[in-house]
Order: C-alpha cells, then sequence, then structure tokens
C-alpha cells in the first residue's frame, strides 16, 4: 500500500474516510462475515453495504475467503487483512475528520461491548478489571502514559496468542472471549486550556 513520508498507509486512509466503512473493516478484523451478514446486524442496506465491501477489497484492506450458495444467490465472506492501527506520528499526519471518525466508531464499540456484557453478566466474575483515573500530566507524563498503554495493548496480543497456543494443543473448549479498552484522553474541563496553548504554539510558530 502507498505510504506518505512519515509512513501513513494512504489506502487505509481512504478506507476508513467512510464511516460505514470504517465499521466494516472494523468488523471483518473480528471475524468473517458476509456484506448480508452485516448488513441485518448494522441496519444497513444490503447494497450499501456491499458497495463499501467492494471498495474495501479494491483497496486491499479485505480479501475474498469463500463463497456460498443461499436461497438460489451467491454469498461472499471477507476477512480483514489491514488494521486500523496508527502509530502516534501517523495519527499526527491524519486529518482531523478522520480522527474523530475513528474515535467515535472505536468509542461506539467500546460502547456497545460493555452495554451488552453488563446485560449478560460479563462484569461478574472474579477476575475483571474496572477503573477511571483522573490524573494531572505535563506533556513528559502524557508521552510516558501513552508509551505505556501502547506497550500493554502489544503484550495483550502476545498473551492472545500464547492463549490459543494453549489452546490448540491441549484441545481445550474452555475459552473465554473478552475485551480490552485501553483510553488516553484529554479531560472536558482541560480542553479549554489545551486549545489556548496550542493556538499559542501555533503563532509562535508564525512569528518565527
Amino acid at each position: 500500500m502507498t505510504k506518505t513520508k512519515t509512513g501513513v498507509d494512504q489506502r487505509l486512509v481512504r478506507a476508513i474516510g467512510h464511516p460505514l466503512r470504517l465499521r466494516l473493516l472494523t468488523i471483518f478484523n473480528e471475524r468473517v462475515a458476509s456484506p448480508s451478514d452485516l448488513a441485518a446486524e448494522l441496519g444497513e442496506p444490503i447494497g450499501n453495504v456491499s458497495y463499501h465491501t467492494r471498495i474495501l477489497a479494491r483497496l486491499g484492506c479485505v480479501e475474498l475467503v469463500r463463497t456460498k450458495q443461499v436461497r438460489g444467490a451467491v454469498e461472499h465472506y471477507y476477512r480483514a487483512v489491514v488494521r486500523p492501527v496508527f502509530s502516534d506520528e501517523d495519527w499526527a499526519e491524519l486529518p482531523l475528520s478522520i480522527r474523530k471518525s475513528l474515535a467515535g466508531a472505536v468509542l461506539t464499540e467500546i460502547a456497545d461491548d460493555m452495554g451488552a456484557s453488563a446485560n449478560e453478566g460479563g462484569f461478574d466474575r472474579d477476575e475483571v478489571h474496572l477503573s477511571r483515573t483522573p490524573l494531572t500530566l505535563d506533556q513528559q507524563g502524557w508521552q510516558e502514559l501513552n508509551e505505556l498503554l501502547q506497550e500493554l495493548a502489544g503484550q495483550a496480543l502476545e498473551i492472545q496468542a500464547q492463549s490459543a497456543a494453549r489452546l490448540h494443543s491441549d484441545g481445550a473448549q474452555d475459552s473465554e472471549a473478552a475485551v480490552l479498552a485501553l483510553m488516553l484522553f484529554e479531560s472536558p474541563t482541560s480542553q479549554g486550556k489545551s486549545d489556548d496553548r496550542k493556538a499559542k504554539r501555533r503563532a509562535s510558530k508564525k512569528k518565527k
């Protein structure tokens, strides 16, 4: 895929430039599915879902894995081959509209997961972590905490891979589906001050 000097994958940026494509790519990263399945799940017209799925395939973000005859029609099943994940440097290069779209999609998925889990007893087990920690950070502290969260996310994927290997070798069936949500964001009370600081930095750069 084509990248800019900073490494931003431009075809991925195009892929997630539409809210529905972003939702589809997120789901295709979680499981193999067909446009028909996702149209019913998302409450979207099948024509729209099929159209945006074809765009994702043309951009190299998803691939066809199988087809199936369903009531005289051929249903196509896809899976993702890229994840909408960006480094700090790449994130800084994304248009603000794309950042807001990504953040909104992730928050929607988290809210849906939390609501469904709460209704089905997903917070009832002993080993559940749930915390909210307001902090006051300088720029270095923000960077250090951000790096720590990225490291934790990487370790979580390694733990999942190790779990999959154990389940495969033991032939066990007692796997548990889990969701790990990591977030670091400015609180509403500090947003105005942050905007003022950013405006001052931009003005300072123009004077130089």
